[in-house]
């Protein structure tokens, strides 16, 4: 949506999608952890939905909030881990958007999600060999030799859940959000394209697949 002026209407909605972020990251801790510290949030999903109504500096926005939110309350890691949160998520739904912001169809979403993927894996793979080591208290050599075995597959597992659940989401959530006329009807082509079995079903396809190389991962099957 071009139109996201400052408005009671667009603060209530961003509150909407912070709180929403938020409330995953809460329940995602029922999630068993990779390698006992890395945890799976959903809340990326969200907010890249949120990006692609309002666009990428929203999505920051929420980002920064939500990140903010769970330093002060159920984060054990601090400062660092509102940094690594803020740093994973953008790089994550900044490419996103920023693609879709251009072409807004159903391509632009696909290549700015699998943007996303491969900036968010390969930034995380730097920042977790640079921060990692000074909230976990270990030699920089430890990290270094997760970095490929552990971080490489848990941010590219993360990142295609987040994808395919974003791809399912999203028609449905900014369908509901424009019949309750909190958002501006679309004049664009993703506002005017119509469901598609085939699409969600490839969607539901990636999202499966993701989640079942995490679950193994996590040594669930």
């Amino acid at each position: 949506m071009k139109n996201n002026k400052i408005t009671p209407r667009y603060i209530a909605v961003i509150a909407m999608f912070t709180a929403l972020a938020f409330v995953s990251v809460v329940i995602a801790k029922v999630i068993p952890n990779v390698a006992g510290f890395l945890s799976y949030e959903p809340k990326d999903a969200l907010i890249v939905i949120a990006g692609f109504i309002f666009g990428p500096v929203s999505s920051v926005l929420i980002s920064l909030l939500v990140s903010f939110i769970e330093m002060i309350t159920i984060s054990s890691t601090g400062i660092y881990g509102f940094i690594m949160n803020v740093i994973a998520t953008c790089a994550f739904v900044l490419p996103a958007t920023l693609i879709y912001k251009k072409d807004r169809t159903k391509r632009g979403a696909i290549i700015g999600l699998c943007a996303g993927v491969v900036i968010m894996t390969v930034c995380m793979l730097l920042w977790n060999y640079i921060i990692t080591p000074l909230y976990m208290k270990v030699d920089r050599s430890a990290v270094v030799g997760m970095l490929l075995p552990i971080f490489l597959p848990f941010n590219v597992i993360k990142g295609g859940i987040n994808a395919g659940i974003t791809l399912i989401l999203y028609k449905p959530i900014v369908g509901a959000l424009r019949a309750a006329k909190l958002v501006e009807p679309s004049s664009s082509a993703d506002g005017k394209t119509k469901f598609s079995i085939g699409f969600f079903l490839i969607s539901l396809a990636v999202l499966m697949t993701f989640v079942l190389a995490f679950l193994a991962m996590i040594g669930v099957i």
